[in-house]
């Protein structure tokens, strides 16, 4: 039996790092956060080499003295504790004296800090957590801390990090969440010496919230506000219009008491508000924060202190769930009709979405797939028989690239549909539909969105926006031909999360195969000069960055997999939407699909049809037992 052996420290500190530096972006969340926590207005965030070359964290803080810089790089040895009482009142960021022990042990480090007032500074460089030199230095009032060759020592930790731009666009995320979370502090983070943003610490939120995640981001939020000064529990922030829903959860964002947090109550409590407003797979976006009592709050769960309990769970997600809602129920002034939204947070300082003039409406471009694709040409009557009725379409305009906006499919010849049996006519399948179980008849359409459709002896309510979507999807995944190219007449800007950017800068040979050409155009923001042919341009921007989150997200390993995801998101967006009337020659070529069986779910499995059979109505009207 092998003997218990009793670790040396320095192999008690490799462990432990591991707990509280995962990666570079680690380093950057905790170096940031005592930056924050030593008082600092103004902080700089370097790194080169995704984080493990360099990562330089500059602060006008507090400083340390010699002294306390001598002790600071030791494990459990912090100037935010001083007994176990404190851990019922925790107000900072960091508190466990593990970070700097951490990241010291496993890269070298060189320190230079000042006290404020204090005539000299102290530099000190570390290598593995040891002391290598440490002498007085003129140096400015702050601290700066530079980290080189993150995992130098332990190679298995280094060889598990992902490519410098995927380990560098997490570092720039956790230097976002920190600016953020903290509005009253400027903060500047430069990477590979080009600077990524910049947020002007006047204390404003929507000032963070614009600089930081986008003026389009921005002006699609409404504000949230609920709880006055003294209540146990205070939520202010932003949260997103419902029209503008995210593929992921990527773009939400929960700070308790300045800390950001991840938190599936919260979620739960934002997600719950948006219930019957979002379509399934979509996700609001949100920056919400969270004031409450530090003794009502535990943030010692884990090393990386992202994880929080709350001591009453249910009172903090009526409060988030209750202010988000009052958010979007809130009677506004009306916008016009081209803009389509809610009235935009307005910002003091320029960027008010009143001083842009609304762009002309265009009218959406319409799907229709062509009739090869359910009955073969040679199938469809010249004429009926006897009393059958008719109704005839004919063939859809080209499209008009003057414009720049796709016009629907060419269907051909004029196509004669069968639309309804003269009575007592024998029930054999009709022409549209030879492949049907069985002869359908339209019924009509409710509420712009759902089809009423009698067959046999059941009712088929049909969602027309899920079947159609299904229809598109089939028809692009079958085409052998690659996805073409329409070039958009003015670029198009959009400036996606670090994490999606990086998967967009990775994976843009893929997306132009299918058929996305973009470039970057500035820090973190890309222009979009291409869509898919079969995308409206007005949606290129969103089905762009939701294909680069489920990049990032893994969940597109290879092209074909890229290819899907992709296909079903430019499925959805260029399907028939809820609230738009159609033609009753576009209802029966859906109706059809779904009849006959080759419709059965959207491309994300949710089902298109909901069969009421005469037995179900009998049984609702009391007409049986």
């Amino acid at each position: 039996m092998p003997r218990i052996n009793i670790l040396s420290p320095h192999v008690a500190d490799l462990i432990a790092a591991g707990e509280v530096v995962e990666r570079p972006a680690s380093a950057v969340k905790e170096l940031a956060e005592n930056a924050v926590d030593a008082g600092a207005r103004n902080i700089t965030v370097e790194f080169s080499g995704g984080g493990a070359e360099l990562i330089r964290v500059t602060d006008d803080g507090c400083g340390m003295s010699a002294e306390d810089a001598g002790v600071a790089f030791l494990r459990h040895a912090t100037s935010k504790l001083a007994d176990e009482r404190g851990l019922e009142r925790i107000d900072t960021l960091g508190f466990r004296g593990e970070a700097l022990a951490a990241i010291s042990s496993v890269s070298r480090i060189e320190l230079r800090t000042c006290e404020h007032g204090a005539a000299e500074g102290t530099y000190m460089s570390l290598e593995a957590g040891d002391i290598i030199e440490m002498r007085p230095e003129g140096a400015p009032e702050g601290t700066s801390i530079s980290v080189r060759g993150l995992f130098f020592n332990t190679p298995a930790r280094r060889k598990f990090l992902k490519s410098d731009r995927a380990e560098g666009a997490a570092c720039l995320q956790a230097a976002l969440r920190c600016a953020l979370g903290r509005p009253d502090v400027s903060l500047r983070c430069i990477r590979d010496g080009r600077e990524e943003f910049f947020t002007p610490g006047d204390g404003r939120a929507e000032s963070a919230v614009y600089a930081l995640l986008g003026r389009e981001t921005a002006l699609g939020m409404l504000p949230v506000t609920a709880g006055a000064e003294g209540d146990a529990v205070r939520v202010h922030g932003f949260t997103g219009l419902p029209a503008s829903g995210r593929g992921s959860r990527s773009a939400q964002y929960f700070f308790c008491n300045g800390r950001f947090i991840k938190s599936q109550l919260l979620q739960a409590a934002v997600e719950q508000a948006y219930k019957g407003t979002l379509l399934t797979g979509k996700y609001p976006s949100c920056v919400i924060y969270l004031e409450i009592n530090p003794a009502a709050v535990d943030v010692n769960v884990h090393p990386a202190k992202t994880e929080v309990k709350f001591s009453d769970e249910r009172a903090v997600f009526n409060a988030v769930h209750y202010a988000v809602l009052g958010a979007l129920s809130e009677d506004r002034p009306p916008v016009p009709q081209e803009e389509g939204r809610r009235e935009p947070i307005r910002f003091a300082h320029g960027a008010d979405a009143g001083e842009a003039e609304p762009r002309p409406a265009r009218d959406m471009p319409r799907w229709s797939l062509r009739q090869s694709e359910f009955a073969p040409r040679e199938a469809r009557p010249e004429q009926g028989p006897p009393d059958v009725k008719y109704s005839c379409r004919p063939p859809e305009p080209e499209p008009d690239y003057d414009t720049g906006v796709q016009s629907s499919f060419d269907l051909g010849a004029y196509t004669a549909i069968p639309t309804e049996l003269p009575a007592g006519a024998p029930k054999e399948p009709t022409a549209t539909a030879e492949a049907a179980a069985g002869p359908f008849r339209l019924i009509g359409e409710a509420l712009e969105l759902y089809i009423l459709v009698q067959q046999g002896g059941a009712l088929l309510i049909i969602d027309k926006h899920a079947a159609h979507e299904r229809m598109i999807y089939d028809s692009l995944m079958g085409g052998d031909a690659p996805v073409h190219t329409q070039a958009l007449l003015a670029p198009v800007t959009l400036t996606p999360t670090a994490e999606c950017a990086a998967a967009l800068e990775e994976n843009a040979e893929r997306l132009a195969a299918l058929g996305f050409e973009y470039e970057p155009f500035g820090p973190g923001t890309f222009a979009l000069r291409g869509v898919p042919a079969s995308l409206s341009p007005a949606e290129g921007a969103a089905a762009l960055e939701e294909a680069g989150e489920a990049l990032a997200e893994a969940r597109t390993p290879d092209i074909a997999s890229a290819r899907a995801e992709l296909l079903k998101t430019v499925a959805c967006k260029a399907a028939i939407k809820a609230g738009t009337g159609s033609e009753r020659e576009e209802l029966e070529r859906i109706a059809e699909a779904v009849c006959s069986g080759r419709v059965r779910c959207c491309p994300h499995g949710r089902p298109v049809a909901w069969t009421l059979t005469r037995k179900d109505l009998d049984r609702q009207f009391k007409r049986i037992v």
